[in-house]
Protein backbone atom coordinates (compact mmCIF):
# COMPACT_ATOMS: atom_id res chain seq x y z
CA UNK A 1 0.00 0.00 0.00
CA UNK A 2 1.47 3.30 -0.93
CA UNK A 3 1.87 6.32 1.81
CA UNK A 4 -0.63 9.08 1.73
CA UNK A 5 0.45 12.18 -0.01
CA UNK A 6 0.72 15.05 1.91
CA UNK A 7 0.34 18.79 0.85
CA UNK A 8 3.48 20.70 1.76
CA UNK A 9 4.72 24.00 2.25
CA UNK A 10 7.83 25.87 2.55
CA UNK A 11 6.76 26.76 6.34
CA UNK A 12 7.71 24.05 8.55
CA UNK A 13 5.45 25.12 11.14
CA UNK A 14 2.86 24.99 9.21
CA UNK A 15 3.71 21.65 7.70
CA UNK A 16 4.00 20.69 11.22
CA UNK A 17 0.55 22.23 11.71
CA UNK A 18 -0.71 20.00 8.76
CA UNK A 19 0.48 16.73 10.10
CA UNK A 20 -1.18 16.65 13.36
CA UNK A 21 -4.14 17.87 11.48
CA UNK A 22 -3.80 15.43 9.02
CA UNK A 23 -3.04 12.71 11.71
CA UNK A 24 -5.89 13.80 13.91
CA UNK A 25 -8.27 13.06 10.61
CA UNK A 26 -6.70 9.73 9.93
CA UNK A 27 -7.32 8.44 13.89
CA UNK A 28 -10.72 9.75 13.38
CA UNK A 29 -11.49 8.03 10.29
CA UNK A 30 -9.98 4.57 11.71
CA UNK A 31 -11.44 4.37 15.19
CA UNK A 32 -14.74 5.46 13.73
CA UNK A 33 -14.68 2.47 11.05
CA UNK A 34 -13.46 0.27 13.51
CA UNK A 35 -16.30 1.89 16.30
CA UNK A 36 -18.87 1.30 13.63
CA UNK A 37 -17.91 -2.01 12.09
CA UNK A 38 -16.10 -3.88 15.04
CA UNK A 39 -15.84 -3.26 18.55
CA UNK A 40 -16.71 -0.06 20.94
CA UNK A 41 -16.07 0.61 24.48
CA UNK A 42 -18.61 1.15 26.83
CA UNK A 43 -18.86 1.27 30.84
CA UNK A 44 -21.29 -0.31 33.56
CA UNK A 45 -22.78 2.17 34.98
CA UNK A 46 -25.01 0.47 37.70
CA UNK A 47 -25.01 -2.99 39.58
CA UNK A 48 -28.28 -3.70 37.34
CA UNK A 49 -26.19 -7.28 36.22
CA UNK A 50 -24.21 -7.95 39.40
CA UNK A 51 -22.62 -10.71 39.77
CA UNK A 52 -22.28 -10.97 35.84
CA UNK A 53 -21.14 -7.63 35.03
CA UNK A 54 -20.24 -4.93 37.64
CA UNK A 55 -20.07 -1.12 38.33
CA UNK A 56 -17.17 0.17 36.51
CA UNK A 57 -16.37 -2.43 34.09
CA UNK A 58 -15.03 -1.20 30.96
CA UNK A 59 -15.92 -3.56 27.97
CA UNK A 60 -15.21 -3.93 24.23
CA UNK A 61 -19.14 -4.48 22.85
CA UNK A 62 -18.65 -6.80 19.64
CA UNK A 63 -20.42 -5.72 16.33
CA UNK A 64 -19.96 -8.50 14.37
CA UNK A 65 -21.82 -11.08 16.61
CA UNK A 66 -25.58 -9.52 15.35
CA UNK A 67 -24.12 -7.71 12.41
CA UNK A 68 -22.71 -3.77 12.27
CA UNK A 69 -25.57 -1.33 12.64
CA UNK A 70 -25.32 1.41 10.49
CA UNK A 71 -25.62 5.08 11.65
CA UNK A 72 -28.92 6.57 11.65
CA UNK A 73 -27.42 10.01 12.89
CA UNK A 74 -24.58 10.09 10.69
CA UNK A 75 -23.94 14.42 11.65
CA UNK A 76 -22.53 13.35 15.04
CA UNK A 77 -19.59 15.06 16.71
CA UNK A 78 -16.69 11.90 16.59
CA UNK A 79 -15.74 9.56 19.98
CA UNK A 80 -19.85 11.27 21.56
CA UNK A 81 -22.67 9.13 21.61
CA UNK A 82 -25.45 12.34 22.58
CA UNK A 83 -23.96 14.83 24.79
CA UNK A 84 -21.25 17.23 24.71
CA UNK A 85 -20.55 19.92 26.87
CA UNK A 86 -24.10 19.55 27.80
CA UNK A 87 -25.81 19.51 24.70
CA UNK A 88 -26.49 17.35 22.25
CA UNK A 89 -23.44 16.18 19.98
CA UNK A 90 -25.17 15.53 16.62
CA UNK A 91 -27.51 16.80 14.15
CA UNK A 92 -31.04 15.44 13.05
CA UNK A 93 -30.73 17.10 10.11
CA UNK A 94 -30.39 14.16 8.19
CA UNK A 95 -31.31 10.41 9.30
CA UNK A 96 -31.18 7.64 7.83
CA UNK A 97 -32.99 4.23 7.62
CA UNK A 98 -32.26 1.42 9.66
CA UNK A 99 -29.98 -1.05 8.19
CA UNK A 100 -28.03 -4.10 9.44
CA UNK A 101 -25.12 -6.06 8.00
CA UNK A 102 -25.14 -9.67 8.29
CA UNK A 103 -23.60 -10.95 11.40
CA UNK A 104 -22.72 -14.20 12.91
CA UNK A 105 -25.76 -14.98 14.41
CA UNK A 106 -29.37 -13.29 16.09
CA UNK A 107 -29.65 -12.34 19.28
CA UNK A 108 -30.07 -15.53 22.07
CA UNK A 109 -31.94 -16.51 25.01
CA UNK A 110 -29.21 -15.89 27.22
CA UNK A 111 -27.08 -13.49 25.67
CA UNK A 112 -25.65 -10.03 27.56
CA UNK A 113 -26.79 -7.09 25.06
CA UNK A 114 -25.86 -3.49 24.74
CA UNK A 115 -29.00 -2.14 23.04
CA UNK A 116 -30.48 1.45 23.35
CA UNK A 117 -32.59 2.27 25.83
CA UNK A 118 -36.41 2.30 24.41
CA UNK A 119 -37.75 4.35 26.84
CA UNK A 120 -34.90 7.30 26.10
CA UNK A 121 -36.41 8.72 23.48
CA UNK A 122 -37.55 11.41 25.60
CA UNK A 123 -35.32 12.47 28.24
CA UNK A 124 -35.56 15.50 30.84
CA UNK A 125 -32.92 17.75 30.53
CA UNK A 126 -31.96 18.23 33.79
CA UNK A 127 -32.05 14.38 34.85
CA UNK A 128 -31.51 13.00 31.46
CA UNK A 129 -30.83 9.67 32.88
CA UNK A 130 -34.14 9.55 34.36
CA UNK A 131 -36.61 7.68 32.84
CA UNK A 132 -39.16 10.01 31.72
CA UNK A 133 -42.03 8.15 31.02
CA UNK A 134 -42.02 6.13 34.50
CA UNK A 135 -41.98 9.55 35.73
CA UNK A 136 -44.35 11.19 34.47
CA UNK A 137 -47.04 8.08 35.27
CA UNK A 138 -46.30 8.39 38.60
CA UNK A 139 -45.94 12.06 39.46
CA UNK A 140 -48.29 13.44 36.42
CA UNK A 141 -46.48 14.52 32.70
CA UNK A 142 -46.78 18.48 33.50
CA UNK A 143 -45.40 18.23 37.21
CA UNK A 144 -42.16 16.25 35.92
CA UNK A 145 -41.81 18.68 32.94
CA UNK A 146 -41.68 21.90 35.68
CA UNK A 147 -39.71 20.08 38.13
CA UNK A 148 -36.88 18.27 35.56
CA UNK A 149 -37.71 19.87 32.03
CA UNK A 150 -37.64 20.33 29.58
CA UNK A 151 -37.60 17.50 27.09
CA UNK A 152 -35.78 16.24 24.51
CA UNK A 153 -36.99 13.97 22.32
CA UNK A 154 -33.57 11.83 20.51
CA UNK A 155 -33.35 9.62 17.37
CA UNK A 156 -33.54 5.52 18.56
CA UNK A 157 -29.54 5.00 17.91
CA UNK A 158 -29.21 8.09 20.05
CA UNK A 159 -30.55 6.75 23.16
CA UNK A 160 -28.27 5.98 26.26
CA UNK A 161 -26.98 2.36 25.62
CA UNK A 162 -27.95 -0.23 28.64
CA UNK A 163 -26.48 -3.33 29.05
CA UNK A 164 -28.82 -6.63 30.22
CA UNK A 165 -29.68 -10.49 29.59
CA UNK A 166 -31.99 -11.60 26.76
CA UNK A 167 -34.57 -13.76 28.81
CA UNK A 168 -37.46 -13.93 25.85
CA UNK A 169 -36.62 -14.08 22.29
CA UNK A 170 -38.91 -13.79 19.51
CA UNK A 171 -41.84 -15.94 19.58
CA UNK A 172 -41.56 -17.02 23.13
CA UNK A 173 -44.21 -16.79 25.47
CA UNK A 174 -42.74 -15.62 28.86
CA UNK A 175 -43.83 -15.96 32.63
CA UNK A 176 -41.88 -15.06 35.63
CA UNK A 177 -43.34 -16.78 38.90
CA UNK A 178 -41.93 -16.36 42.48
CA UNK A 179 -38.97 -14.09 40.91
CA UNK A 180 -38.24 -16.73 38.65
CA UNK A 181 -38.07 -17.04 34.96
CA UNK A 182 -40.17 -19.14 33.01
CA UNK A 183 -40.22 -19.35 28.84
CA UNK A 184 -42.38 -21.80 27.11
CA UNK A 185 -43.96 -23.05 30.06
CA UNK A 186 -40.45 -24.05 31.48
CA UNK A 187 -37.90 -22.76 33.91
CA UNK A 188 -35.11 -21.19 32.12
CA UNK A 189 -31.72 -21.88 33.34
CA UNK A 190 -30.65 -19.70 36.36
CA UNK A 191 -27.41 -18.44 35.04
CA UNK A 192 -24.30 -18.37 37.34
CA UNK A 193 -24.53 -14.52 37.40
CA UNK A 194 -27.89 -14.20 38.43
CA UNK A 195 -28.82 -12.42 41.95
CA UNK A 196 -32.13 -12.71 43.04
CA UNK A 197 -33.38 -10.84 46.95
CA UNK A 198 -33.68 -13.09 49.94
CA UNK A 199 -34.11 -12.14 54.11
CA UNK A 200 -31.42 -13.23 55.98
CA UNK A 201 -31.80 -13.41 59.69
CA UNK A 202 -29.28 -14.17 61.81
CA UNK A 203 -28.17 -15.07 65.68
CA UNK A 204 -28.38 -11.21 66.25
CA UNK A 205 -25.30 -9.76 64.95
CA UNK A 206 -24.56 -8.57 61.41
CA UNK A 207 -21.78 -10.62 58.81
CA UNK A 208 -18.49 -10.41 59.69
CA UNK A 209 -17.24 -7.91 57.31
CA UNK A 210 -14.20 -10.55 56.05
CA UNK A 211 -17.34 -12.98 54.76
CA UNK A 212 -19.39 -10.57 53.10
CA UNK A 213 -15.81 -9.73 51.28
CA UNK A 214 -15.98 -13.40 50.88
CA UNK A 215 -19.09 -13.62 49.32
CA UNK A 216 -18.36 -11.07 46.98
CA UNK A 217 -21.58 -9.26 48.06
CA UNK A 218 -21.86 -5.38 47.45
CA UNK A 219 -21.91 -3.64 50.63
CA UNK A 220 -23.74 -0.58 48.89
CA UNK A 221 -26.87 -2.80 48.61
CA UNK A 222 -26.84 -4.50 52.27
CA UNK A 223 -28.69 -2.89 55.20
CA UNK A 224 -28.31 -4.64 58.27
CA UNK A 225 -31.85 -4.38 60.23
CA UNK A 226 -31.11 -5.13 64.14
CA UNK A 227 -34.92 -5.35 64.65
CA UNK A 228 -35.39 -8.56 62.30
CA UNK A 229 -32.03 -9.21 62.76
CA UNK A 230 -30.68 -9.72 59.78
CA UNK A 231 -30.75 -8.21 56.36
CA UNK A 232 -34.33 -7.59 55.08
CA UNK A 233 -33.02 -7.84 51.37
CA UNK A 234 -29.47 -9.70 50.27
CA UNK A 235 -28.55 -10.09 46.51
CA UNK A 236 -27.31 -13.50 46.52
CA UNK A 237 -26.07 -15.67 43.51
CA UNK A 238 -27.13 -19.63 43.77
CA UNK A 239 -24.00 -20.30 44.52
CA UNK A 240 -23.50 -17.70 47.12
CA UNK A 241 -26.80 -18.27 48.69
CA UNK A 242 -25.38 -21.99 49.86
CA UNK A 243 -22.29 -20.47 51.44
CA UNK A 244 -24.80 -18.20 53.57
CA UNK A 245 -26.71 -20.95 54.18
CA UNK A 246 -24.08 -22.31 55.89
CA UNK A 247 -22.79 -19.76 58.06
CA UNK A 248 -23.11 -20.76 61.96
CA UNK A 249 -24.65 -17.16 62.16
CA UNK A 250 -27.36 -17.80 60.03
CA UNK A 251 -31.14 -19.08 61.00
CA UNK A 252 -33.09 -18.35 58.43
CA UNK A 253 -33.15 -17.46 54.28
CA UNK A 254 -36.30 -16.75 52.47
CA UNK A 255 -36.98 -15.52 49.36
CA UNK A 256 -38.51 -11.89 48.84
CA UNK A 257 -40.94 -12.11 46.43
CA UNK A 258 -42.76 -8.34 44.97
CA UNK A 259 -46.04 -8.41 45.31
CA UNK A 260 -46.77 -4.87 45.45
CA UNK A 261 -44.86 -3.20 42.51
CA UNK A 262 -47.39 -2.72 39.80
CA UNK A 263 -45.73 0.29 38.40
CA UNK A 264 -44.62 -2.48 35.49
CA UNK A 265 -45.40 -2.85 31.89
CA UNK A 266 -48.06 -2.37 30.18
CA UNK A 267 -49.23 0.11 33.38
CA UNK A 268 -52.70 -0.17 32.01
CA UNK A 269 -55.54 -2.86 31.11
CA UNK A 270 -55.76 -4.45 34.51
CA UNK A 271 -53.04 -7.19 34.47
CA UNK A 272 -51.79 -6.83 37.89
CA UNK A 273 -48.08 -8.07 36.72
CA UNK A 274 -45.89 -7.12 39.22
CA UNK A 275 -42.27 -7.30 38.93
CA UNK A 276 -42.02 -10.88 40.51
CA UNK A 277 -45.01 -12.31 39.20
CA UNK A 278 -45.06 -11.33 35.37
CA UNK A 279 -46.90 -12.36 32.45
CA UNK A 280 -47.64 -14.51 30.27
CA UNK A 281 -46.52 -11.98 28.14
CA UNK A 282 -46.11 -13.12 23.90
CA UNK A 283 -42.72 -11.73 22.58
CA UNK A 284 -43.53 -10.11 19.42
CA UNK A 285 -41.95 -11.89 15.94
CA UNK A 286 -41.03 -10.41 12.88
CA UNK A 287 -44.13 -11.33 10.03
CA UNK A 288 -46.48 -12.39 13.38
CA UNK A 289 -50.10 -11.29 13.95
CA UNK A 290 -51.81 -10.33 16.85
CA UNK A 291 -55.03 -9.30 17.63
CA UNK A 292 -55.55 -5.67 18.83
CA UNK A 293 -58.43 -5.78 21.76
CA UNK A 294 -58.83 -3.42 24.47
CA UNK A 295 -57.03 -6.29 26.37
CA UNK A 296 -54.41 -6.19 23.95
CA UNK A 297 -53.62 -2.73 22.94
CA UNK A 298 -51.56 -1.76 26.17
CA UNK A 299 -49.18 -4.57 25.31
CA UNK A 300 -47.93 -3.33 21.47
CA UNK A 301 -49.65 0.23 21.72
CA UNK A 302 -45.83 2.14 21.74
CA UNK A 303 -44.89 -0.62 19.11
CA UNK A 304 -47.31 -0.27 16.03
CA UNK A 305 -46.82 3.89 17.06
CA UNK A 306 -43.51 4.85 17.85
CA UNK A 307 -40.80 1.74 16.59
CA UNK A 308 -42.88 0.92 13.80
CA UNK A 309 -44.15 4.42 12.58
CA UNK A 310 -47.48 2.57 11.58
CA UNK A 311 -50.99 3.74 11.34
CA UNK A 312 -52.28 2.65 15.30
CA UNK A 313 -56.18 4.05 14.70
CA UNK A 314 -56.21 1.81 11.47
CA UNK A 315 -54.93 -1.21 13.27
CA UNK A 316 -57.77 -0.77 16.12
CA UNK A 317 -60.04 -0.84 13.66
CA UNK A 318 -58.74 -3.70 11.72
CA UNK A 319 -58.36 -5.49 15.13
CA UNK A 320 -54.95 -7.34 14.03
CA UNK A 321 -51.38 -5.95 13.83
CA UNK A 322 -48.54 -7.47 12.03
CA UNK A 323 -45.07 -6.74 13.45
CA UNK A 324 -42.58 -5.60 10.85
CA UNK A 325 -39.44 -6.56 13.08
CA UNK A 326 -38.47 -8.82 15.83
CA UNK A 327 -38.55 -8.07 20.09
CA UNK A 328 -36.86 -8.94 22.84
CA UNK A 329 -37.15 -9.20 26.57
CA UNK A 330 -34.47 -7.96 28.84
CA UNK A 331 -33.71 -8.28 32.12
CA UNK A 332 -30.59 -7.37 34.67
CA UNK A 333 -28.80 -10.48 36.24
CA UNK A 334 -29.24 -8.04 39.58
CA UNK A 335 -32.93 -9.04 39.33
CA UNK A 336 -34.40 -6.97 42.52
CA UNK A 337 -32.27 -3.91 41.59
CA UNK A 338 -32.29 -3.26 37.37
CA UNK A 339 -35.16 -1.51 35.63
CA UNK A 340 -35.72 -3.65 32.55
CA UNK A 341 -38.13 -4.69 30.26
CA UNK A 342 -40.37 -5.58 33.11
CA UNK A 343 -40.61 -2.06 33.60
CA UNK A 344 -40.38 -0.17 30.15
CA UNK A 345 -41.39 -3.31 27.54
CA UNK A 346 -40.15 -4.79 24.75
CA UNK A 347 -36.44 -4.38 22.98
CA UNK A 348 -36.93 -3.97 19.16
CA UNK A 349 -34.39 -5.53 17.12
CA UNK A 350 -33.39 -2.07 15.35
CA UNK A 351 -32.28 -1.03 18.86
CA UNK A 352 -29.58 -3.69 19.52
CA UNK A 353 -25.93 -2.82 19.13
CA UNK A 354 -23.97 -5.62 20.12
CA UNK A 355 -22.41 -8.28 22.30
CA UNK A 356 -20.04 -7.97 25.22
CA UNK A 357 -16.75 -9.27 24.32
CA UNK A 358 -14.14 -8.49 26.63
CA UNK A 359 -13.39 -6.82 30.41
CA UNK A 360 -10.26 -4.08 29.41
CA UNK A 361 -10.68 -2.49 32.51
CA UNK A 362 -12.24 -2.45 35.80
CA UNK A 363 -12.66 -0.13 38.08
CA UNK A 364 -14.69 0.26 42.13
CA UNK A 365 -15.45 3.90 42.41
CA UNK A 366 -15.95 3.16 46.32
CA UNK A 367 -11.82 2.67 46.80
CA UNK A 368 -8.29 4.85 46.18
CA UNK A 369 -6.20 3.72 43.72
CA UNK A 370 -4.25 1.68 43.30
CA UNK A 371 -6.80 -0.71 45.40
CA UNK A 372 -9.61 0.28 43.42
CA UNK A 373 -8.47 -1.63 40.18
CA UNK A 374 -10.14 -4.99 40.13
CA UNK A 375 -6.85 -6.65 38.52
CA UNK A 376 -8.81 -9.78 38.56
CA UNK A 377 -11.45 -8.87 35.65
CA UNK A 378 -9.07 -8.12 33.55
CA UNK A 379 -9.80 -10.04 30.07
CA UNK A 380 -12.35 -11.66 30.95
CA UNK A 381 -14.46 -12.79 28.09
CA UNK A 382 -17.19 -14.83 29.42
CA UNK A 383 -20.72 -13.39 27.53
Amino acid sequence: MGRRKKFRTNSKVLNWILDWVDAILFAVVVVTFINIFFFQAFRIPSSSMESSLYTGDHLFVSKLTYGPRMPQTPLTVPFTHNVIFGKESYSTSLQWKYRRLKGFRKVRTGDIVVFNFPNGDTVLRRDPAADYYMLSRIYGRDQIIERLGPVTVRPADKTDHYVKRCVAAPGDTLEVRDGLVWVNGEQQTVWPGVQLSYQVVTKGGALNPKTIKKLGLNTRELYFNAQLPGYPAMPLTASMLEMVKKLPSVVDVTLNVDSTDTFVFPYEGGYGWTRDEFGPLCIPAKGATVEITEKTLPLYERIIRDYEKSDLPAAIEEGKYTFKQDYYFMMGDNRHNSLDSRYWGFVPEDHVVGKPAVIWLSTDAGKRFPSNIRWNRFGKVKF
